[in-house]
This record gives structure tokens, C-alpha cells and sequence, in this order.
């Protein structure tokens, strides 16, 4: 008897330790677990949005500017792949409305392109840009009436010295109907008059080749592509075509940098929006590359082209 007891003692208190090595491994095990399933989730939290492709494309006038910001953002971002395509601001609408990109880029309000669903979009004003007459450095011409502007663009004016320059025929270089930079010089430059024929470039730094290399030519580039003496702007009415004018109105040919998505942004489409509207972006690259922050405008425009001040 006494020692069937012993045997059940000695039996309980195996069990026992048994149980307890159970339940302190299953801890053990489970709080691994838990920790490792809790550092996935944190480190998916902290890559989400920051790695994948994002396609771009549309303006030309804001192709420098977003093509920098690429270039920072996957620096410190490298396993996101940005891709910038120009095209114009008409292809840039086109394609984020089909849904061929990410992001599409415009000179102008999505409401003043033909055909695309602008309820479907939403618009993130990243910049403005001001947009200027720009001739070859020959010319002999400073400054130019919005008047005579519009008369040399529709082909009424077409000698410089018509305008007290160089004897020399005067050669009209434009951009395609889908540029957004054509519209707003046509909107704000010659009040909405048609531009006559001439040569026609796809990309403003094409434009801007043609312009320093053809003696006479005259076209619009925006204030980011004046890094040079190899074009020169002019001024309208007296106004010189600077920032500061631009920020004040008076110098009145001037667009928003509209970066448009498809409905809201998520992911790396939302993580390089909000890097262009950074500091790092607004105060340091995009002053660099010749574009104003929106916030630092005096002035504000409408869809329809209304300018009132700034509230």
C-alpha cells in the first residue's frame, strides 16, 4: 500500500511538471508568434505606399518639376519605380480618366478639356507656373502690347521691325491643340484668339531649341525652361515676366501645376503627392526649378479664368 501511494505521488508530480513545461512553451511559443506576426505588420505598415510603380505623365511644363521630385523621392524611397512621361495636358487627362496612369498631369482645370469626366477626378494643385512670350536673342525686341502680341500670333505683325527690331520675318512656333501651355497662352496671352499657322512641337524643350537656333521665331515656353541666354523673354504691357509679378497678377499669363488622380489617391500615388506638397518640395526644388507654391499666390483663378485676390 505504501508503495502504490509513493508510485501515485511520484506519478501527480510528473504530470505536473509535465503540464507546467506545457503551458510556459505555449507562452513562450505563442508570444514568438505574436511578436513576429506583430513586426510583419509594422514593417508592412511602415513600406506600404513607399515601393511598386506609379505611372505619370501630361504637361511638359510640369515635367521638370515632377521628374526632380521623382528623382528624390526614390532616393530615399528605392524600391519605388516613378516613371514621367510628358505629352501634353490633354494626353495627361486623357490617360488618368482611362485609367492608364496614375497621375495625370495639366496646365489647365480638367472642367476646360472637352471629354473628360472631371467629376471623376480630383485635382491637387501642386505649384503655378507663369508662362511668357519668348523670342530668339536677336530679335531686338524687349518688351511687346498684349495688342501687338495678339497681332503677331494671328500673322497680322510679321516683320520684327514692325515692332522697332531687326528687319527680319518673324517665325511662329506653337504647340499642339492638346498642350495645356498653349491653352493658357491663348487664354491669358491673346485673349483667347487663334494663333495662325507655323511650326508645331510636341515638347516645350523642342520648342525652345527652335527658338535659340531660328533668328525671328517667337513661341511660349513656361518660366522653368528660362535657365539660359539661349531665349529670351518678353516683357507685356511693361511687366517683366518674373515670379513676383506672377504672384501679384499683374503679369497675367500664368497657370496652376495640376496634378490630377482618379478619384483619391492611396498608396505610392498618395505617398509622392504628399512629398510634393513637403517643404523639402514647395520651399526648396520647386523655387530650384522656377515654379511658385501655390500658397504663395496674392492672387487665385477659377475654371472659367476669373482672377480675384486671394482671401
Amino acid at each position: 500500500m505504501k508503495k502504490t501511494k509513493l508510485f501515485i505521488l511520484i506519478a501527480c508530480l510528473f504530470a505536473t511538471i509535465g503540464l507546467l513545461a506545457a503551458c510556459g512553451g505555449g507562452s513562450k511559443d505563442s508570444s514568438s508568434n505574436n511578436g513576429n506576426a506583430e513586426s510583419k505588420e509594422n514593417s508592412k505598415d511602415e513600406d506600404k505606399g513607399n515601393s511598386g510603380s506609379l505611372a505619370i505623365s501630361g504637361s511638359s511644363a510640369m515635367q521638370p518639376l515632377v521628374a526632380a521630385a521623382a528623382e528624390e523621392f526614390k532616393s530615399k524611397n528605392p524600391d519605388a519605380d516613378i516613371q514621367v512621361n510628358a505629352g501634353g495636358s490633354g494626353t495627361g487627362l486623357s490617360e488618368v480618366s482611362e485609367g492608364t496612369v496614375d497621375i495625370g498631369n495639366s496646365d489647365v482645370f480638367a472642367e476646360e478639356k472637352d471629354g473628360i469626366p472631371a467629376d471623376k477626378l480630383t485635382d491637387h494643385k501642386v505649384a503655378v507656373v507663369g508662362m511668357a512670350p519668348v523670342v530668339h536673342p536677336e530679335a531686338g525686341v524687349e518688351d511687346i502690347k498684349k495688342e501687338d502680341l495678339k497681332k503677331v500670333f494671328t500673322g497680322k505683325i510679321k516683320n520684327w521691325k514692325e515692332l522697332g527690331g531687326k528687319d527680319q520675318k518673324i517665325v511662329l512656333v506653337n504647340r499642339p491643340d492638346s498642350s495645356g501651355t498653349r491653352a493658357t497662352f491663348v487664354k491669358y496671352g491673346l485673349d483667347n484668339e487663334t494663333p495662325a499657322e507655323g511650326v508645331t512641337e510636341d515638347s516645350s524643350n523642342t520648342v525652345k531649341k527652335i527658338i535659340s537656333e531660328t533668328e525671328g521665331a517667337i513661341g511660349y515656353l513656361a518660366f522653368s525652361y528660362l535657365t539660359d541666354d539661349t531665349v529670351k523673354a518678353l516683357s507685356v504691357d511693361g511687366v517683366k515676366a518674373d515670379d513676383e509679378n506672377v504672384q501679384s497678377g499683374k503679369f497675367p499669363i500664368w497657370a496652376y501645376q495640376h496634378s490630377y488622380t482618379k478619384g483619391e489617391p492611396d498608396g505610392l500615388a498618395k505617398e509622392f503627392l504628399d512629398f510634393m506638397m513637403s517643404d523639402d518640395i514647395q520651399e526648396g526644388l520647386m523655387k530650384e526649378q522656377g515654379y511658385i507654391p501655390a500658397s504663395k499666390m496674392e492672387v487665385e483663378r477659377d475654371a472659367e479664368g476669373k482672377q480675384t485676390e486671394k482671401k
